[in-house]
């Protein structure tokens, strides 16, 4: 039998969730996690359910009608799951040239693909402008510049802080001009003659309080205005992404979130275009993550558990504080564990005193739903240990 074997889920269930998301959500049918089983394991696997990333667009799409969505393709960057976006009308923001090439071997229109990385290499810049690459992100004066050397008809866009309360993981500090640069930036691009042409901004990762969007849309459209007196004509609106999932935390929906934002954006002209960079959203539902136990141990009276994925094999988020469901085979009583990667780093650790059964062996199997996003896109070779399989169900 399938048993959770953390209590924080049922801590979490137990709150009220007032305007938060009540909405059933769609996750893996665990029996094409046993079916893929049955043809035996061999180390660590994502299974993903294309049909759900579709779901997922489709309701993003419903949610938002005016909100294009350009689905951020670090999270999870496997060819199958961009193809079914692709399928779904999505766009598609950037952050490396690896990524850029990715779809354009997909055949998405390089006009469609957005470099939303603040900081891009010179070298960087010069492939995307051949590859006919228009649209670029800034946040300082010095990437305006560098673009502009480079590309002087470049379509730009400037990335704008906001508040990130209610955030797993705030954003704001690495990137994001202040408010008080704002206008210099704004009149170094009119006497560049650079197109500075749209504002974006991100609200945290895992974001749970809609308010943040409505402060960066008015945000953005106040850096609207100062563009239009400086004579430069502004027409992107990117609303970003931090748009969350449910884990062990209660949610707000997408639907609350674009009661927000489809009335901040209500004004807006017609002729602002409007997108949103959602990733974790868009994948993280579709899959479960399957690793194993290949150690246990007992020293000083606490138990440790070692899984074949650590935080270099897929797991670092948890190290950063994502609190997935774990789910096993076992069924005794709980007791405090530490759960340990492979690995001989001793960083490899990705929780301690956490509550599992006490018969939790060497060789039973780890299941860890919602996992879609930042999993095997994060892992690596470290050490030596294989990368995890991607597989996929409804292709």
């Amino acid at each position: 039998m399938l048993i959770p074997i953390s209590t924080a889920a049922f801590q979490q269930q137990a709150q009220p969730e007032v305007l938060f998301d009540t909405h059933p959500e769609t996750s893996l049918d665990f029996n094409h996690v046993r079916e893929r089983l049955s043809q035996g394991y061999d180390k660590p696997f994502l299974l993903v359910d294309l049909n759900i990333v579709r779901q997922k667009a489709r309701r993003f799409q419903a949610a938002m009608p005016r909100v294009r969505p350009h689905y951020a393709v670090k999270a999870n960057p496997d060819r199958r799951v961009l193809q079914a976006l692709i399928e779904e009308g999505a766009g598609f923001e950037i952050a490396s040239i690896a990524e850029l090439d990715l779809l354009l071997e997909l055949g998405v229109p390089a006009a469609e693909i957005f470099y939303s990385n603040p900081m891009k290499s010179r070298a960087y810049l010069n492939y995307a402008a051949s590859k006919g690459v228009e649209w670029y992100v800034i946040d300082s004066i010095e990437e305006l510049q560098k673009i502009n050397s480079v590309k002087a008809d470049a379509k730009l866009y400037l990335r704008i802080d906001t508040p990130n309360i209610g955030s797993d993981w705030p954003l704001a500090g690495k990137f994001g001009t202040h408010l008080a640069d704002i206008a210099h930036i704004i009149q170094e691009a009119a006497r560049l003659k650079a197109d500075l042409a749209g504002v974006t901004f991100h609200v945290g990762s895992q974001c749970r309080n809609p308010q943040n969007w409505r402060v960066g849309i008015e945000r953005a459209i106040s850096v609207f205005g100062e563009m239009r007196k400086a004579g430069l004509d502004p027409r992107l609106l990117n609303i970003g992404g931090g748009y969350p999932v449910r884990h062990l935390k209660p949610i707000p929906s997408i639907e609350i979130i674009a009661s927000v934002v489809n009335e901040a954006i209500a004004e807006l002209p017609e002729h602002i275009q409007i997108i949103a960079e959602p990733g974790r959203y868009l994948v993280s539902d579709s899959a479960y993550f399957i690793c194993q136990v290949v150690g246990t141990a007992t020293r000083s009276e606490k138990r440790w558990m070692y899984w074949d994925a650590g935080m270099f094999g897929g797991m670092i988020e948890i190290t950063e504080g994502l609190n997935y469901e774990i789910l096993s085979d076992r069924s005794g009583n709980c007791v405090p564990w530490s759960i340990a990667g492979p690995t001989c780093d001793s960083v490899d650790i990705l929780m301690r005193d956490v509550m599992l059964p006490a018969d939790i062996q060497e060789g039973d199997l780890i299941y860890i739903p919602n996992t879609g996003a930042y999993t095997t896109a994060y892992a690596s070779n470290f050490n030596g240990f294989p990368l995890p399989d991607v597989h996929v169900v409804n292709s």
